[in-house]
């Protein structure tokens, strides 16, 4: 890779990474019939078991043969301990379920523990693989003393943040936005040639509404709501590197995690990882595009529950599409993915005949190799986003999980279609909005 090059995503967050290492993060789902009493003797179980719990959740069961279903969260030491635990609680409790951030458990289910709710991504907070405000050797920052204090200063916003607040602002430094100036202005000159018509769309909106512009670096609060007024998705500070699984998750709640801090000033025109420029220039554009925001959620949604090896697959997809895809546009073909619109050099590479560039199929892009380190060999072509995200889902049927899953905009949860009655309960609201539907078009005749 050469210094002309800002191809933020090499060693990028959603690359396949491996899982921390750990306690087993539990969640027990466990149901009771109505009665004085009832949960004290569950909770009597998990307390003579020395099971510390960090959260207990409750709500009216709409499930046959109990009237309350409790969600509580803990950390299990390993598999046999949470086995006795799912044992002894089953004595007492109707069901007993539990979901494990390691899919090495033997449980009932066996699946990898995934947020039901927006707040649950708070837990992602201070976990991060690399980067952030410690840099490898080779990083052009590591020995500036100065560069790893900002980058240290700036990452703590991220690890304390919370779900629902404000996203604080970042001062930035007369040398950051000089940075930030010299990347802004080398691919600003190649959009219009080079970027889809969605990103060419977008881009003069965020100069409008959000100060996009070579003398000012914006800040992620204003351009996060700018995001949920045109497609819902919102922007939540990170640290650095999230696993695959965490960052994947993220999207299903239309959650894209982005840094704050700057590439070093040294090479503003290249990055070993992701930083503002990366985010803010890349991913942002196209996260306003609705159909391309469905796209990424599906990707998400998929991610939630699944093994490790399903979660690599769809890493690899994001890979291919979000980070480095093209798309088929009229007679031409252009860019979406934000590794290719966040780095000048590659952008013009990647649409020149120099690259294998294939029809992107899903099956075959999850289990497609990638360098990390260099231009991309070869390019997946989307026909559109809707056509992708039709894929997408499609491949999602094949991957290895007992129940589909939905999300709810109104309670920002993540609804698991486990059972009959929840399934009816999707149909019927499916159905009203089928009937306003109808009654629209009536009125338009």
């Amino acid at each position: 890779m050469t210094t002309e090059d800002s191809a933020a995503p090499q060693l990028h967050k959603c690359g396949p990474q491996p899982e921390n290492t750990g306690p087993f993060r539990t969640t027990l789902m466990f149901g009771i019939t109505e009665g004085v009493g009832s949960l004290n003797i569950c909770l009597d179980v998990l307390k003579a078991l020395n099971v510390s719990l960090s959260r207990i959740e409750s709500r009216p069961s709409k499930s046959p043969g109990w009237d309350y279903e409790f969600f509580v969260d803990f950390d299990a030491e390993d598999s046999e301990q949470l086995s006795h635990i799912m044992k002894e609680l089953g004595k007492v409790a109707k069901q007993v379920k539990a979901v494990s951030k390691k899919n090495t458990v033997a449980t009932e289910e066996q699946i990898p523990w995934f947020p039901r709710k927006k707040t649950d991504l708070d837990t992602f907070a201070d976990k991060v693989l690399e980067m952030g405000e410690e840099l490898q050797s080779d990083h052009p920052g590591a020995n500036d003393s100065v560069y790893r204090a900002r980058r240290k200063e700036i990452t703590e916003i991220a690890k304390t943040y919370r779900s629902g607040q404000p996203i604080p602002e970042i001062a930035y430094t007369e040398v950051e936005i000089k940075t930030w100036a010299a990347v802004f202005e080398n691919l600003v000159r190649l959009f219009p040639t080079h970027a889809c018509r969605e990103h060419q769309y977008i881009f003069p909106l965020l100069v409008e509404n959000c100060g996009y512009n070579a003398n000012n670096i914006p800040q992620l609060e204003t351009v996060s709501r700018f995001l949920k007024d045109c497609t819902g998705f919102t922007l939540r500070p990170v640290m650095g590197l999230l696993t695959s699984r965490d960052f994947l998750n993220g999207l299903a709640f239309r959650v894209f995690h982005s840094t704050q801090y700057i590439r070093h000033h040294s090479k503003p025109l290249y990055t070993p990882e992701p930083d503002v420029c990366h985010e803010l220039l890349g991913h942002v554009p196209l996260f306003c595009d609705p159909d391309f925001a469905d796209f990424s959620q599906e990707i998400g949604l998929a991610s939630l529950g699944a093994s490790d090896s399903d979660i690599e697959k769809l890493a690899t997809i994001y890979w291919f599409t979000v980070e480095f895809g093209l798309c088929q546009q009229g007679n031409e073909i252009r860019a979406y993915g934000a590794g290719l619109l966040s780095s000048f050099g590659e952008l013009e590479y990647a649409l020149t005949s120099e690259p294998e560039k294939r029809v992107f199929d899903p099956n075959a892009a999850a289990l497609q190799k990638y360098p990390i380190t260099q231009y991309q060999p070869i390019y997946y072509v989307a026909e559109s986003f809707k056509d992708a995200q039709a894929k997408v889902r499609e491949f999602a049927k094949t991957l290895n999980r007992p129940f589909s899953v939905k999300y709810n905009p109104y309670t920002e949860s993540i609804e698991v279609l486990d059972n009959k009655e929840k399934i009816v309960r999707y149909v019927q609201n499916i159905k009203s909005d089928l009937t306003n539907f109808v009654d629209a078009l009536e009125k338009l005749r």
